[in-house]
């Protein structure tokens, strides 16, 4: 066995996963453009049954250890400290964006109004496609939108379900499309963390050299899910699915 140092070993990956990060995300993760947005809505309509839809956004808890004198600001509501993964992904469980840094303790809901993307996002700044029907030409044109859960902003591009329980027919039917789309999202997440498996444990590394890693997975699930033609890297017992009865078969 080579002999080498945990430093040696610690620094060789850093610098791999570094190289990784650098060379892949203009191909693997660069932002959608219009016509991207367009074949993700199409997608969304013909695999989750919602129109108009060009990704769900959600926050993933990445667990970290405490840094020193940080108090509490990287300890989350799930009681260990971690820093957020903010990311969006497309119909078919790749990442179309992602943030990563934020303190544990802040809100998704928050965080998201801070990155870059969730700032171009809530300003109309994202090569968004233009209104569009929402089921054929005779209906109403809508914008296209994100699906995301109650912790984020109600905006035009950005929807979220309906608060309450005991909703009225139409509100529990839009409830339930939406939760269907945003679920790819989580299964995306879960996906991520059954294949890269670093992200099942706490990370021992500094804040920083976290989120290059946390990175680096991510764009290198990108890849796989890309040019996975044969579904080993995903197959069907790692998504959510549906029964005829709408029941949610957890992956």
């Amino acid at each position: 066995m080579h002999k080498l140092g945990k430093i040696t070993v610690r620094n060789i990956v850093l610098e791999t996963c570094e190289i990784f990060w650098l060379h892949l995300c203009p191909i693997y993760l660069s932002e959608p453009t219009t016509a991207q947005y367009k074949d993700i809505a199409a997608d969304y309509l013909k695999l989750w049954n919602i129109p108009n839809c060009v990704g769900a956004i959600d926050g993933k808890h990445i667990a970290i250890i405490r840094p020193q004198n940080s108090g509490s600001l990287f300890y989350n509501y799930k009681m260990f400290y971690s820093i957020v993964l903010m990311a969006s992904c497309d119909a078919r469980y790749t990442f179309t964006s992602a943030s990563i840094g934020s303190y544990g303790g802040q809100s998704d809901g928050g965080i998201f109004q801070q990155t870059k993307f969730g700032q171009a996002l809530l300003e109309n700044k994202l090569p968004l496609p233009p209104r569009a029907p929402l089921w054929n030409e005779s209906s109403t044109d809508f914008p296209h939108f994100f699906v995301a859960d109650a912790a984020f902003p109600l905006k035009k591009n950005l929807m979220r379900p309906y608060p309450g329980a005991q909703l009225p027919r139409n509100k529990a039917i839009f409830n339930y499309r939406l939760s269907r789309a945003r679920r790819v999202i989580e299964n995306s997440f879960g996906i991520l963390t059954a294949r890269w498996r670093v992200l099942r444990k706490v990370i021992n590394f500094s804040p920083k050299n976290c989120e290059t890693i946390v990175l680096t997975c991510l764009v290198l699930h990108n890849f796989v899910m890309l040019n996975d033609h044969d579904r080993w890297y995903c197959p069907d017992t790692f998504i959510d699915t549906d029964t005829a009865d709408h029941v949610i078969l957890e992956g």
